[in-house]
């Protein structure tokens, strides 16, 4: 997609941002986040730039996601903080977090908000729009000499129909709501007011799909990851506050207590979890909350990093990795 959701089959769309940008663009679609890595093991990509990701916690089967990293010719990453992908990188350019920059954040309710700086980056470390304006002219590419991110806002307004009224002055001063085509639009509180332009909804029924994997004798167990409350994603930042660190301060696997109480394990016992493509020891949290015949474990944790465990089977629509379910074996450390 081009920005604004704009695809780039669209002949039209294409051959707006084309003259745009004064540059010949793809008439086809690229790879998903989620087969990037496939890609790069067969030598379909060579290079990448990550900005601001840690696929090396994040990613299912990250044995898999490192012997990819490890085929590229180069890979770069912009980062606040030291993580286990920066580690493989070449080059680790470093990156300016929320307080030390100006911009915009855009939530998941649609609403434009502000952000203006409020203490100098340290370092060397800059905004995101700045490296990647400074790569672009550094590979002799033009149009990267924004002064600011004001202006980029601005090429978004031209370029973007959903953010075609939306400019950092009138983000000061209300909450926009993309879209919000024109300058006198008012944005879009609540989305398809009146009907959806394109006709009503229609239901349709699928079937069900199973697991791609199965449990077994050897992995009895259905192995499910998420977060828990006081870590964020990959830790980056909240692995570093003492606060949430207190709470939530070391990896752990919630057992159910008919689960445990047959495996002989109690409560805080160091346990081993294992999968068809590796394994972890931890800590066990023994609970109610969680069926039987289940375990679970936040990927918050390198220590313990759980997507050493999971499948990266992948839905055949949206891409997204069976995170949620794959075969694993608990035993007693």
């Amino acid at each position: 997609l081009f920005p604004g959701y704009q695809r780039v089959e669209d002949v039209d769309a294409r051959k707006k941002f084309e003259t745009a940008w004064g540059k010949p663009l793809p008439p086809n679609k690229g790879t998903t986040l989620t087969c990037a890595f496939k890609d790069a093991l067969i030598g379909k990509i060579k290079a990448m730039i990550i900005f601001g990701e840690n696929p090396m916690l994040s990613d299912p089967d990250i044995a898999h996601v490192e012997e990819a990293i490890n085929e590229l010719e180069f890979l770069a990453v912009t980062e606040i903080f030291p993580t286990a992908t920066t580690k493989l990188a070449h080059v680790v350019l470093a990156g300016a977090c929320y307080a030390e920059k100006d911009g915009t954040f855009t939530s998941t309710d649609r609403a434009i908000r502000p952000v203006h700086k409020a203490v100098d980056p340290p370092g060397e470390a800059r905004p995101d729009w700045q490296i990647a304006c400074e790569l672009g002219r550094r590979l002799g590419a033009s149009g990267f000499d924004f002064p600011s991110p004001s202006e980029i806002m601005d090429e978004m307004a031209r370029l973007a129909p959903p953010y075609g009224g939306i400019s950092h002055a009138r983000a000061d001063e209300e909450v926009l709501r993309w879209p919000c085509p024109s300058k006198d639009h008012k944005g879009t509180p609540v989305l398809h007011v009146g009907g959806f332009k394109i006709g009503k909804g229609v239901l349709v029924p699928v079937d069900h799909a199973p697991p791609a994997e199965q449990t077994s004798e050897e992995y009895p167990f259905i192995l499910t990851t998420g977060r828990n409350l006081f870590q964020f994603h990959t830790g980056t930042m909240t692995r570093r506050s003492p606060k949430l660190e207190r709470e939530a301060p070391e990896p752990y696997v919630e057992v159910n207590t008919t689960d445990a109480k047959r495996l002989g394990i109690s409560d805080g016992d160091r346990v081993r979890v294992s999968s068809r493509r590796g394994e972890i020891s931890l800590k066990a949290r023994v609970t109610g909350w969680i069926m039987p015949g289940v375990i679970f474990i936040p990927f918050h944790y390198a220590e313990a990093a759980v997507n050493r465990l999971t499948n990266p089977a992948l839905d055949p629509v949206a891409k997204i990795p069976e995170f949620k379910v794959c075969a694993a074996q608990l035993e007693k450390a």
